[in-house]
């Protein structure tokens, strides 16, 4: 029974599962430390609001309606945490998940604020948009090895602008939010298929939900179970090694840019297609959603499975900080406790390494031990 309790243990996904459970309740516990620095009087209040989230609502509907909400504002964070993860299998820092999850915003919107196009097309124009704006980071990587955070960082800020000015088109004439899909184009509202209903008929949950999943799903089979997927993860372990083995590395490092880039770029679709949101024209900062992918990424295990839960989470208790008492608290303080959470993921294989440490400790003084029962033994005998 201890053989297979440490059998466990030693297993990836079970360290992994153990680390990220070790930082979420790290970063909480700290999240509190600060709230009673701030004001003792409404900690615990504030961190149980945030945690429980929709949960805070008295009525059943409006817990429904609001739990709708997160899961909407979920998918397109499980899109960009995948669009991180699918590249660093690979050995790429995917930083620009932010300025493709943009391009994405821009091309999905476009096709259904200037040209009237239907989801389907507004859906497949942010992937091909986020792939293309992907692919030329790659590009640049495979043909004159240019490092890809210094190339999508550039990248970001020039897709934010682009994207701007390109919406400036479709805007309302008196604020800078892009025209309501509601009212100018209901054919590029996302499909709900009946799941609205099931959140106390909250429209704007859409397809995007499952369908994310599915991708999720798709992305751990492509990169477990396939051959491309060993030689993508190949070239990330060694180029040259993969190159000697006959493996077409520059190749494989543009595809995985573009791949990374569509399903950021599809994230930005899922939500923008929901009608939750509205483009602001003027905004000068990328928006938070690539970055955060990358929180979601690694507190996952860098799992596309694991992906699915803590994009939740992380979405979960972002939702939380809005129903924290503002006369006590701001409310970007589910924010700071979701930083907090991800500087902790930075520790995540550290704490793999000292878990396996400490489990090869273990079992050296238990042969030890062992060893010297039987010597003891062998001494009377």
């Amino acid at each position: 029974m201890r053989q297979e309790k440490t059998s466990l243990l030693r297993n990836q996904g079970v360290q992994s599962l153990l680390a990220s459970l070790l930082c979420i309740v790290l970063g909480l516990l700290i999240g509190y430390i600060v709230l009673l620095i701030i004001n003792p009087a409404g900690a615990w209040e504030a961190i149980r609001t945030i945690v429980e989230n929709f949960l805070y609502y008295p009525s059943a509907a409006a817990r429904l309606r609001y739990f709708g909400n997160t899961l909407v504002k979920t998918a397109p964070l499980l899109m960009c945490s995948l669009s991180v993860l699918f590249a660093y299998k690979v050995g790429l820092f995917n930083i620009g998940a932010a300025g493709q999850y943009v391009i994405g915003a821009g091309a999905s919107l476009y096709c259904a604020l200037g040209l009237g196009m239907p989801w389907y097309v507004c859906l497949l124009a942010a992937i091909v948009a986020g792939a293309v704006l992907g692919a030329i980071s790659g590009i640049l990587k495979a043909y004159r090895n240019v490092n890809e955070v210094i190339s999508c960082i550039m990248l970001n800020w020039i897709s934010l602008y682009l994207v701007n000015a390109l919406l400036t088109n479709v805007k309302e004439t008196a604020s800078p939010y892009t025209y309501t899909l509601s009212s100018t184009n209901p054919d590029a509202i996302l499909p709900s298929l009946g799941l609205g209903a099931l959140f106390s008929d909250n429209q704007y949950v859409t397809i995007a939900i499952p369908l994310t999943i599915v991708v999720a799903i798709c992305i751990w089979v492509l990169l477990a179970k396939t051959k491309l997927g060993y030689e993508l993860r190949a070239t990330g372990c060694n180029k040259y090694a993969a190159q000697y083995c006959g493996m077409r590395e520059k190749r494989n490092i543009i595809l995985t840019m573009a791949i990374a880039g569509g399903l950021a770029g599809m994230g930005a679709a899922t939500l923008f297609l929901s009608g939750f949101e509205q483009w602001q024209t003027t905004q000068s900062a990328v928006p938070a959603m690539g970055f955060n992918g990358i929180a979601a990424a690694f507190l996952g295990g860098l799992n596309p499975i694991g992906a699915i839960f803590s994009s939740y989470f992380i979405q979960h208790i972002t939702n939380g900080g809005a129903y924290v008492d503002k006369t006590m608290y701001s409310a970007q303080i589910s924010d700071l406790i979701s930083a907090l959470i991800i500087y902790l993921c930075g520790f995540v294989l550290f704490f793999k390494v000292s878990m396996t440490g400490w489990l090869d400790r273990r079992e050296e003084k238990r042969r030890t031990k062992k060893d010297q029962s039987g010597a003891e033994e062998g001494g009377k005998a």
